[in-house]
């Protein structure tokens, strides 16, 4: 028999996920009379919950729109369930680029009983996200390892594979994770360089606590920026700067702030950063926007883009010259 405190939970959560019940169905569901029921709905009523109900024998019980109901209720099944679909979003950033399943998977498996952790854990074991095409795969133990350093406002100190492959072990104040919808970064300030960095949650080996508490002072950066500066201008063997006679808006849909950093140039005019790792490589990514732009520096990206431009006319030149083979003759029926 469940405690009328226990059972008064269990009818607020019931009353919650459909319109309305009728008595014999609330006693059916809970195991108790239907008497039972009318004294725990007054109780609720007494409560402050707000429960209208209708007269009859087909009459029944509902909670008004707006009513507040108690913190969730979960069972075991549930909240895997929860946990697994609030991990997935954080690695598909299905919500956007904020961490905010991450945050609520953290403070989720901080409150789960020992045994549906462990089952959590085993489950992320034995999942294996297939991340697009060129991107890297970043295991949920990193994210939520990441999540709960920006959370708990204290230096760590972090093992990292650099994008050369070389590794260093280095004191960071962690700030933000942000996803840009193609993978994670995480974005803290370098101790020893005594500047905020951006680093890519797939090259994060290890992060650990100090101890030692951390406060930032005004002003703060703005976490989506420095991950799209840093994105845009490095480290790249090459960096060109071009112009697009379209407004900033514009400009953003052609190449996205991930891409390149960009800058007004007048109302209808926006000056773009990018980087690459050859002028070639670059010239062929300017040429696949099909928008009219033009490359104010550096010259070896103007002479590659000007080189892939008189290569495409010339093979469109010969195919128009190739004389067309007669069609076959139409057989009559």
């Amino acid at each position: 028999m469940l405690s009328t405190s226990a059972r008064l939970l269990r009818l607020v959560s019931l009353l919650a996920v459909r319109p309305a019940w009728t008595c014999g169905e609330l006693a059916e569901r809970m195991e108790v009379t239907e008497r039972t029921v009318r004294r725990d709905v007054a109780r609720l009523r007494e409560l402050g919950y707000t429960v209208d109900s209708d007269p009859g024998p087909w009459g029944g019980y509902r909670l008004r729109p707006g009513t507040r109901t108690p913190p969730l209720i979960l069972d075991d099944e549930e909240a895997l369930a929860v946990a697994v679909g609030l991990r997935e979003a954080a690695l598909s950033g299905a919500l956007g680029g904020d961490q905010a399943a991450l945050s609520a998977l953290l403070k989720l498996r901080q409150v789960l009983p020992k045994r549906l952790g462990d089952r959590l854990g085993d489950m992320d074991a034995a999942f294996v996200q297939t991340p697009r095409a060129g991107e890297p795969q970043v295991a949920a133990g990193t994210l939520l390892e990441l999540a709960a350093a920006c959370r708990r406002g204290e230096r760590a100190r972090m093992a990292y594979l650099d994008w050369g492959g070389r590794a260093s072990v280095r004191d960071v104040d962690p700030y933000r994770l942000v996803h840009t919808g193609r993978r994670w970064y995480f974005v803290a300030r370098d101790v020893a360089r005594g500047e905020w960095r951006t680093f890519r949650a797939d090259r994060v080996e290890r992060v650990q606590p100090t101890g030692r508490a951390v406060e930032f002072t005004e002003p703060l950066p703005d976490p989506a920026l420095l991950v799209s500066r840093a994105s845009a201008t490095g480290p790249y063997a090459v960096l060109a700067t071009v112009r697009l006679p379209v407004p900033m808006e514009q400009a953003l849909r052609s190449i996205p702030a991930t891409v390149g950093l960009h800058r007004a140039d007048g109302p209808d005019a926006t000056v773009v950063e990018i980087g690459g790792s050859s002028a070639e490589g670059l010239a062929r990514y300017l040429v696949s926007l099909a928008t009219p732009l033009r490359v104010l520096a550096p010259d070896a990206v103007r002479r590659a883009l000007l080189h892939r431009v008189h290569e495409l006319l010339e093979d469109n030149v010969e195919e128009m010259d190739r004389p067309v083979p007669d069609a076959p003759p139409r057989k009559r029926s």
